[in-house]
């Protein structure tokens, strides 16, 4: 509504634009006008002592207000705040999915010696359950945080002699529970244990095709605490043979492992192609928090 209109007068038709500049006259010069104020009771004491309490009051609790926010970090003022939580969450289906799995992803340094390594995506999973893409006992062992989505895909690597898949988990938790779901993989050495590794994706027709459980040989698992997202990763050869003792990454990288999944190098792959994806992940809900409301 205009309040400057004339009584009487139809209102202004509304503006084109969101945002319509007011308007000023600078060839005009304003005329003074004078008001005839009204007579100002005197206060009573009590009155005003009453008016300064509820003052000292009310700035008591803004005060105390934002030191509360300033020490939780609560946005909850601002429903419309971006944060790495809600833009992170809601990640597996705002964001494309050529941006959470590129078609190639560049190791450089990525290989065993510091090789350089590109892996080529092969294909790209529905986006699902958890119950689809995890052993019981890892779901179970995710359980705490929940699982509001979970997303996949499988690479091979330049000479096809390897295929891995890396999945996203988008939970429910907020910092707190994504930090203690850490500190146990991190205290019991949860990603290392065999019987917790990640199932892989393998589309008909593809390279990956026989990639099964049993050929599953190297995994890795990280829990992210700046997002609330489980990163993980599995490796194996791309002719479909079984591997009768997988590796976790950690181990099949270390200096001297002499293990055949340590030397097929399916440990720094599995590892590599995590990394990227988790990186991209990263980049990905940084630029969105930054992003004007």
């Amino acid at each position: 509504m205009d309040l400057t209109a004339a009584p009487g007068s139809s209102p202004a038709p509304p503006s084109p634009y969101p945002y319509a500049p007011p308007r000023y006259s600078f060839a005009e010069t304003p005329v003074e006008t004078t008001t005839r104020l009204r007579p100002v009771r005197p206060r009573h004491p009590a009155r005003t002592a009453g008016a300064a309490a509820c003052v000292v009051l009310g700035l008591g609790l803004i005060g105390g207000a934002v030191t509360g926010t300033w020490l939780t970090g609560d946005s909850s003022a601002d429903p419309g705040a971006r944060t790495a939580y809600s833009e992170g969450r809601s990640a597996w289906h705002s964001v494309p999915v050529a941006t959470l799995f590129p078609a190639t992803l560049k190791g450089d340094g990525a290989g065993p010696g510091a090789t350089d390594r590109v892996w080529t995506r092969v294909a790209v999973a529905p986006d699902s359950t958890c119950t689809k893409g995890l052993d019981p006992l890892l779901l179970k062992t995710l359980r705490p945080v929940g699982c509001a989505r979970m997303v996949r895909a499988t690479y091979t690597d330049a000479t096809h002699s390897s295929v891995v898949t890396v999945g996203m988990v988008f939970t429910e938790a907020d910092t707190e529970g994504m930090r203690a779901l850490d500190a146990r993989f991190t205290g019991q050495r949860l990603d290392r244990r065999a019987d917790l590794m990640p199932r892989t994706y393998a589309p008909e027709g593809t390279v990956a095709s026989g990639f099964g459980d049993r050929q599953r040989a190297s995994w890795t698992i990280h829990v992210l605490t700046e997002v609330p997202v489980v990163v993980f990763a599995v490796s194996g050869f791309a002719d479909g043979r079984p591997v009768g003792t997988p590796q976790p990454a950690a181990e099949a990288m270390a200096a001297g492992a002499t293990t055949a999944v340590a030397q097929a190098g399916l440990g720094h792959e599995a590892k590599g192609v995590a990394d990227r994806v988790e990186r991209g992940l990263r980049r990905t809900v940084t630029a969105r928090t930054e992003q004007p409301g």
